[in-house]
């Protein structure tokens, strides 16, 4: 069962004690236990910790890119925000 969570909640993880949570498109993903693996460096994945990296993910990463990876770091889904 896939978990639901708020922006402010991915927002609050945003360490590797925490859990390093990234939203990208309306998936949640941990990426703690990736940064090692990351050949981008560990850096840029702990600046968009906490974050919506959907565009940074989108603009280095092909579609193949996430099918490799996405389903074992995906822990969620974003919930809608309500528009006013």
């Amino acid at each position: 069962m896939s978990k639901t969570f708020t922006k402010a909640e991915v927002a609050n993880h945003k360490d590797e004690k925490e859990g390093m949570y990234i939203i990208i498109d309306d998936g949640v993903y941990d990426v703690a236990a990736f940064l090692d693996e990351h050949p981008g460096g560990a850096k840029i994945l702990k600046r968009v910790a906490g974050k919506d990296a959907t565009k940074q993910f989108w603009k280095y990463h092909s579609k193949s890119v996430m099918e490799k990876y996405g389903e074992k770091l995906k822990i969620g889904t974003v919930a809608e925000s309500a528009k006013l």
